[in-house]
């Protein structure tokens, strides 16, 4: 049996891409990506960014995929399906091939155990597709919100599974590599995915959850400019409380995530997250965020908001607009009963 043969195959290729995907998870894992791939038996066939094979070699390597020559269990790609101009895909062309990322991945989806799209732009069209969407650039399997894409509603792969999104702008790496190692032990059926095919195991959470701003959101004590450490939601943009991942459950690079580092969340994981006018600013009606909690009727936010200020601590109100803790925690006076 060749190694080929007694490991998972995959294939990665990057279509309409800035490369963070990418750059994301070569921090997957203590030792690295590459000696996790080997420690789990993937076999990564080729990536266009990191593989030694060029020229001759790695077309080789597409071509042993098409003819049936070498198996391939799992097919990712990065960046979105530059479609255009009229549908031919030439302006994202995969060189020494004269064939463009989108027939490529037209060619060899079928014969994929799974399909993976790794990060928004691959998952519904993400930045590429932004604005009047000149080279009209989509997703593998949506287009925004709408279903079909590059390969069409109805695809599905080898083993039955739609696309599989692994969206983010650019996922955590762990999202990455734990659906690689979950779909090589098979153990993703389509009841895993929810509506905009990502994985349950990240859509089923916030990035609210866990966000070292939880308090400050409680009290509805927000920040009023960048780098203050009361919660961002009121002023500054945050979407975190309608934003899907548990960005603020595990670390980012040791440690981190976009709230921690005082950046508002701009719910990267969402179709449409790139067509926001200011990031950095909450859209209001009426005094009110446009975008409320996820669930949450707009008559209730109101009340919970106003009460929630009222009983505001002042060590709270304090720290909220400063970049620094001017307050500490007092010692409690609560005396209780023995």
């Amino acid at each position: 049996m060749s190694r080929s043969d007694a490991m998972t195959n995959v294939l990665w290729l990057q279509g309409a891409s800035c490369g963070g995907c990418t750059m994301s998870i070569l921090e997957s894992g203590a030792s690295g990506w590459f000696d996790e791939l080997r420690q789990f038996g993937v076999n990564l066939l080729w990536h266009p960014s990191v593989s030694e094979e060029t020229g001759e070699e790695a077309v080789d390597i597409l071509q042993s995929v098409l003819e049936g020559r070498v198996r391939l269990d799992l097919l990712l790609l990065e960046g979105s399906v530059a479609r255009g101009p009229n549908d031919t895909g030439r302006f994202n062309m995969l060189a020494g091939t004269n064939r463009s990322i989108y027939r490529w991945m037209l060619d060899l989806a079928p014969h994929a155990g799974y399909v993976i799209a790794v990060g928004s732009c691959a998952a519904y069209g993400g930045v590429p597709a932004a604005g009047s969407n000149p080279t009209d650039a989509v997703g593998l399997q949506f287009e925004g919100t709408d279903g079909g894409g590059a390969l069409g509603a109805a695809f599905r792969s080898r083993l039955g599974l739609p696309v599989i999104n692994v969206a983010g702008c650019a996922p955590h790496p762990g999202w990455m590599m734990e659906t690689i190692l979950a779909l090589t032990a098979r153990d993703i059926a389509a009841s895993d995915l929810d509506g905009y095919g990502r994985p349950k195991f990240v859509a089923n959470h916030l990035a609210h959850h866990g966000c070292s701003r939880n308090e400050f959101y409680e009290f509805k004590a927000s920040a009023e400019s960048m780098s203050e450490r009361g919660c961002l939601m009121e002023h500054l943009g945050c979407k975190a409380t309608q934003a899907v991942g548990d960005c603020n459950q595990r670390s980012w690079n040791g440690g981190g995530s976009c709230t921690k580092g005082g950046y508002a969340c701009i719910a990267c994981t969402s179709p449409g997250f790139e067509g926001a006018q200011n990031f950095l600013a909450t859209a209001k009606l009426a005094g009110i965020p446009v975008g409320l909690p996820t669930d949450m009727p707009k008559a209730w936010f109101v009340a919970l908001a106003a009460l929630s200020k009222s009983a505001t601590p002042r060590r709270v109100r304090l720290n909220a607009t400063a970049d620094h803790v001017v307050v500490p925690p007092g010692r409690t006076t609560t005396k209780t009963k023995p």
